[in-house]
């Protein structure tokens, strides 16, 4: 697992992170989501141990990135936001010199750069200069070389980047494959992967934690208020409705639909059927509106 406790990184006199703390646990996929600047990529380098915090501690797997910096590396997997890739080596070579790095050797080695080139898809494209490659190729590059000594945990820095849609779809699969038993984390500007793949999300801007939730709670408990759609057979008196506990207001609209405002994470469907039915109104439909990632993500950043 990864354990983050108040970390904080200050560059002179800003804090690129501050404060920051949260844990992710084996067979989890953790959203890493934050708007440009937050402070997102510096802690995935902290974790990895391509930089020191400036406060608070980072672990991976138990081992402390400050003092067992060696281990971390053993157990983390990273790919960069800006994939690092010598360009005049060929893919399977690269692989090769990459493995033989984390002490791979022989058959073995040989064995497992095949298996990453076939996983990620680089079949056609191990023979080739790297800098002969696409960019979407070359991202495929950098997750196999993350991948290549088989690490507990994965850091994923928009991992997606440069793909095409065919493509994003195998590393999806791929990601949400690697997660049954592994710790993931990866950051991504592209809100629907999140939903896909996702258990949890954390959220952080300027530097700060703003969110920490299972997905399917993200909404409810980012919301300041619920939404509620309401439909009726006939016009109905609104006062009773407005008097419910919790209720902020009610609105009606065309066709005896009602918007009605509640206070933020309730449900107030059940009380809405009760009353209904004490009044004598004829409930023709009842739907609570869900913010969507993308509306809680702006509401969270401004």
């Amino acid at each position: 697992m990864v354990e983050v406790q108040q970390l904080s990184k200050i560059f002179g006199t800003q804090a690129a992170v501050n404060d920051i703390s949260f844990s992710v646990g084996k067979g989890e996929i953790l959203g890493f989501l934050g708007p440009n600047g937050a402070g997102k990529s510096t802690t995935m380098k902290i974790a990895t141990g391509y930089l020191p915090p400036s406060h608070g501690t980072v672990k991976l797997e138990g081992y402390d990135v400050q003092t067992d910096p060696l281990e971390v590396r053993r157990r983390v997997g990273y790919l960069p936001e800006h994939n690092p890739l010598y360009l005049d080596m060929y893919v399977h070579e690269y692989l090769e010199f990459i493995g033989s790095v984390h002490g791979l050797k022989g058959q073995s080695r040989r064995a497992r750069v095949q298996q990453m080139v076939d996983r990620v898809g680089l079949g056609r494209e191990q023979n080739k200069l790297i800098g002969a490659l696409s960019k979407g190729y070359r991202q495929r590059v950098g997750l196999a070389q993350a991948l290549i000594h088989d690490p507990g945990v994965l850091i994923l820095d928009e991992p997606t980047t440069g793909l095409d849609p065919n493509q994003i779809g195998e590393i999806r699969t791929l990601i949400r494959e690697l997660g049954q038993d592994k710790t993931v984390i990866f950051s991504t500007h592209i809100l629907p992967e999140v939903t896909a793949l996702c258990s949890r999300v954390v959220i952080i801007n300027r530097g700060q934690l703003v969110a920490d939730s299972p997905v399917a709670d993200l909404g409810a408990k980012a919301a300041g208020e619920t939404i509620i759609r309401a439909e009726f057979e006939q016009p109905i008196d609104v006062a009773p409705l407005r008097a419910l506990p919790g209720i902020l207001d009610v609105e009606a609209e065309a066709g005896n639909r009602y918007r009605i405002r509640a206070a933020g994470g309730a449900d107030m469907r059940g009380a809405i059927s009760r009353l209904a039915a004490q009044q004598d109104w004829i409930l023709l439909g009842l739907r609570q509106e869900e913010q969507s990632l993308e509306q809680v993500f702006q509401s969270l950043t401004k």
